[in-house]
């Protein structure tokens, strides 16, 4: 019966009928138990039970206790077999019981009771998780659970089965890194837009990786779509999974989903797209820089008419698998503007206006400019001249000229192709034989990075293909050679086909030395081949050397070959100041006159160059010796820039390496150095 009063109210009305009901007749208990019912909404029974209780909970009789059905031998049994199943949860410890026990019982590692035994096998998985809850909490074997940040929580997960078949304007977000081979510094990003039910890709550059950068540049893209942006999914990155982008989705009705973290082909279309349109079109090199930023958007401004309207692409229809055989149906190519034609969702105003300007046109000088800006990236990336195109009409003409054997060069895209460089060390003679051209140094400041500009909307597209003039390279400002000049002396990007084959042609010379002198040291026998074969080894082939006459010494061990100890002379008494000769005093004017002339060089592209210029001389020990003279170079001109005083002499002093003479000159003191 439902109840009518409170807890607290039946317990005053039990208790104020109680006295009458007990004293009342018959007729009259029958009354007074039947309103009590009415009222209370208990069963009769329990009505008359409360009321014949009595009101002194003393005399009441106590609660009877049980005693526990699993005893503390019980739960001892428990933890052993416990650890014994490598500590597995109670769910699959119940069925183990049958098997661990009478394993453990027949190789005589455990006897227990038949009492205790019939109890463990007794239990049920629950009783099993509760007496091990101690045990468990103990060890602290609970895996924590991972916390998802709020921000994410509040952006839904979309995989790639939950697109199903979507209209245009249902697209994915990513960007790509133009990086190179170095994950370091600043560089260019390109963001890459696709639509699932069309594949039109749309392409713009990011000079740096910042939110309200992003979502400027997505407002442009957004403006510039033949559609309406519906629906957006991005990664788990803190570029896109930040208040900036939502507040953006929110504010134009965008629906904004994200991938699951490390699911890449949740993002199957886009991640297509990243290698299909982008690294197709600009390659893998690094990208750095606004004049690059500026060069990509002039570069995507003209792909994305060449992708759109010429590149037809598959679309998968279905996928069937059989065992291991996976069989796919595709349906016939088309480019993601016969697609938007053929659509249904898209108004007759942007079929017509997609026809006209895919009328307007020119493939061929659409893929010229591409080349052209293709090869402009290039030269900003090589640190050398960009490239300036030609007249359009003669840049055309010979483009189509030389569509007939562009096939024999085999790859003809200039974001592609890699200029096959001599030997290192002919790169290195070269590059101090031959000057580099010097630096301009431009004195206007460097204009802060902003969104590079995008494609127009679509109803200019068809200006895109009327010719361009030289001005409109012009702009781009000149980039410095110094990334030039660092690569062509930098001995860390040598291939490693050049040490292995300089060292095993001269394998039996270096054997035919050992055997003559077996006491010989590497770094004397490395001193020795540089000196009679100048400019054929570096500095990085040391540990070469010591590794083969290492080699060489444990097999004249083992024919018999004493190879005795070589002894050191120490000095008698610790020296508190240098008095070896300075090895690089005489070519120290040169060397400072070469690094006014080319300040970015490093030690050791630095003693490459002056090994060249005099061979035989210097030995490898004293590179150190000559990175310690440039430390003192560098702070030297740091001060010259932020004081203006004139190039001093006693600032090599002060760090104690000696003059010409052997003679050290005492410390001065720090106000003479301004």
């Amino acid at each position: 019966m439902k109840t009518k009063i409170t807890l607290s109210a039946r317990v005053e009305l039990a208790r104020a009928l109680r006295v009458r009901y007990r004293s009342a007749s018959g007729d009259a208990k029958h009354q007074i138990l039947t309103e009590f019912v009415a009222v209370s909404g208990y069963h009769p029974k329990s009505a008359i039970r409360i009321l014949n209780q009595d009101d002194d909970v003393s005399r009441r009789p106590a609660t009877r206790q049980r005693s526990p059905l699993y005893d503390e031998a019980a739960r001892q049994a428990l933890i052993v077999l416990w650890e014994a199943s490598d500590r597995v949860c109670g769910k699959r410890l119940k069925p183990l019981l049958r098997i661990l026990l009478p394993s453990l019982e027949r190789h005589g590692h455990l006897k227990l009771d038949e009492a205790i035994r019939t109890k463990v096998l007794a239990m049920s998985a629950a009783t099993i998780d509760r007496l091990l809850r101690s045990p468990k909490a103990a060890t602290g074997s609970k895996k924590k659970r991972r916390v998802v940040p709020e921000i994410r929580r509040r952006i839904p997960v979309r995989t790639f089965a939950d697109w199903k078949e979507p209209p245009p304007g249902s697209m994915e977000m990513d960007l790509v890194a133009h990086c190179g081979e170095v994950n370091r510094g600043s560089y260019v990003h390109s963001l890459v837009l696709t639509d699932i039910a069309s594949a039109w890709t749309e392409c713009t550059p990011l000079v740096v990786r910042e939110k309200t950068l992003l979502v400027e540049a997505l407002e442009r893209v957004r403006i510039s779509l033949p559609f309406v942006l519906r629906a957006l999914d991005v990664d788990n990155g803190s570029e896109f999974i930040n208040e900036t982008l939502i507040e953006y989705c929110l504010g134009h009705g965008i629906e904004l989903t994200r991938s699951r973290p490390y699911r890449k082909n949740d993002q199957a279309w886009i991640e297509q797209k990243n290698g299909a349109v982008v690294r197709r079109m600009v390659g893998s090199r690094r990208f750095e820089g606004l004049a690059t930023a500026h060069a990509l958007a002039r570069l995507y401004a003209v792909s994305r008419y060449f992708v759109n309207f010429f590149q037809p692409s598959f679309k998968l229809a279905e996928k069937s698998r059989e065992g291991a055989q996976v069989t796919k149906r595709y349906h016939p190519p088309q480019t993601p503007c016969e697609r938007l034609l053929a659509h249904d969702a898209t108004s007759d105003a942007v079929k017509s206006k997609l026809r006209e300007v895919a009328d307007t046109l020119d493939p061929l000088q659409l893929l010229e400019e591409i080349r052209s800006m293709q090869s402009h990236l290039v030269g900003l990336a090589d640190g050398g001249q960009p490239y300036q195109p030609n007249t359009a009409e003669q840049n055309l003409e010979k483009f189509l000229a030389s569509l007939s054997s562009a096939w024999r060069a085999g790859e003809i895209r200039p974001t592609h192709t890699r200029e096959t460089k001599p030997p290192a060390y002919l790169r290195r003679i070269e590059l101090v034989v031959v000057p580099a051209p010097p630096i301009a140094v431009s004195s206007e400041r460097t204009p802060k990075p902003v969104a590079t500009e995008v494609a127009p909307p679509i109803e200019s597209i068809a200006a895109r293909s009327a010719p361009r003039s030289d001005a409109s390279a012009s702009g781009i400002t000149t980039p410095s050679v110094k990334r030039a000049t660092r690569n062509a002396g930098d001995h860390s990007q040598r291939p490693t086909w050049i040490h292995r084959q300089a060292l095993g042609s001269m394998g039996p010379e270096i054997c035919r030395r050992l055997e003559a002198r077996p006491n010989l040291s590497a770094a004397e026998l490395f001193d020795e081949l540089r000196a009679e074969h100048p400019g054929r080894f570096v500095l990085g082939q040391t540990r070469s050397i010591e590794r083969q006459v290492k080699r060489w010494q444990i097999e004249a061990a083992a024919r018999g070959i004493v190879i005795g100890k070589r002894t050191y002379r120490g000095p008698k008494s610790p020296r508190t100041w240098r008095t070896r000769i300075d090895p690089f005093a005489p070519v120290w004017p040169e060397l400072s006159f070469h690094l006014e002339n080319h300040p970015d060089l490093t030690g050791r592209e630095l003693f490459g160059e002056l090994e060249a210029r005099h061979p035989g001389q210097y030995r490898p020990g004293l590179l150190r010796t000559l990175q310690r003279r440039l430390q003192i170079w560098r702070a030297q001109a740091a001060r010259r820039l932020v004081f203006g005083v004139a190039e001093p002499t006693f600032l090599l002093r002060n760090c104690s390496l000696p003059s010409q003479g052997g003679e050290a000159s005492p410390p001065l003191h720090p106000s003479q150095y301004i």
